[in-house]
């Protein structure tokens, strides 16, 4: 019966979709300690960065199921999800929001005071999220920020500071969570202006938000082209901006204004190749520097 809980609560929470993050968080720990420290991390440090980013995705998301239960139960995208499907209780839910948190906490204390200190923070983010689009369009930036904390994260992890490094990969992949998140707002542009919900599309209109979505991915590219300048990286990581920009260039290829039959494609597939690729160019750059 607990497994099965459990089973049904990664299935909510779309836990094979780490995939998004996971790559930045590890991403972020290996350039830190290899420019700050000039080494590599130690394998400890990849197994708590590891359930760290593990831990605050679950109870992110979690979290964020819970809060909109009432909402997805009214939008025929998302009425099957477990929670307003009655398929789990909110007791259970919760339950496994404070094991996750507690998995975050565990791996924190095992890393450096740094990341102890910028818990709450963390914390605090990963929670305002979900009721952000219940009062600002910016919803998406926020978003952004929690998933730019996993990269950010990394680095802090491995050096113990924050510098302008990991500020320009924490602002890169926040831009590029954004873009993709807004894209995702699009298919629920008419629902959110039903219910009095914001977003970029519903504010601005689905045309609009594709467009600004695009934008984002833009500064993003530009975000890791600057990353390849200031951190003395090779050839090897540009390499990996420029197939990443070709991914984004093909995923805004996959869906227009009137035609949003493809964007499951390019939500999912198209950002989750995309991380990886970034983390296996930078790690080949770095083993072969």
């Amino acid at each position: 019966m607990v497994l099965q809980k459990v089973k049904i609560i990664l299935e909510m929470i779309k836990f094979e979709h780490s995939i998004f993050a996971l790559p930045f968080a590890f991403m972020g720990a290996v350039l830190g300690s290899i420019v700050v420290e000039h080494a590599w991390p130690t394998w400890s440090e990849i197994l708590w960065v590891t359930v760290a980013m593990v831990g605050a995705r679950s109870a992110a998301m979690s979290l964020n199921r819970l809060i909109d239960r009432f909402i997805d139960a009214k939008n025929p995208r998302t009425a099957t999800r477990a929670i307003p499907a009655g398929l789990i209780s909110v007791s259970e839910v919760l339950i496994f929001i404070i094991v996750s948190f507690a998995l975050l906490f565990l791996a924190a204390s095992q890393l450096n005071m740094l990341a102890v200190k910028l818990l709450p923070l963390a914390v605090l983010v990963l929670i305002v999220y979900s009721y952000t689009k219940r009062f600002t369009w910016l919803c998406h930036f926020v978003l952004g920020a929690a998933i730019g904390l996993g990269p950010l994260g990394g680095w802090v992890a491995t050096t113990g500071q924050i510098d302008a490094t990991a500020m320009l990969l924490f602002f890169s992949v926040m831009l590029w969570t954004a873009g993709f998140d807004i894209i995702y707002a699009c298919q629920d542009a008419d629902f959110d202006v039903r219910e009095g919900l914001f977003s970029i599309p519903s504010r601005f209109g689905v045309a609009n938000g594709l467009i600004i979505a695009r934008l984002c991915h833009t500064l993003t590219v530009i975000g890791f082209f600057t990353l390849y300048f200031i951190s003395d990286l090779s050839i090897w990581f540009l390499i990996g901006v420029i197939v990443s920009a070709v991914i984004l260039i093909y995923e805004h290829s996959l869906v227009k204004p009137t035609d949003l039959s493809k964007l499951n494609v390019a939500f999912f597939n198209m950002n989750g190749i995309l991380s990886v690729v970034m983390f296996a160019f930078t790690m080949i750059d770095l083993v072969m520097s």
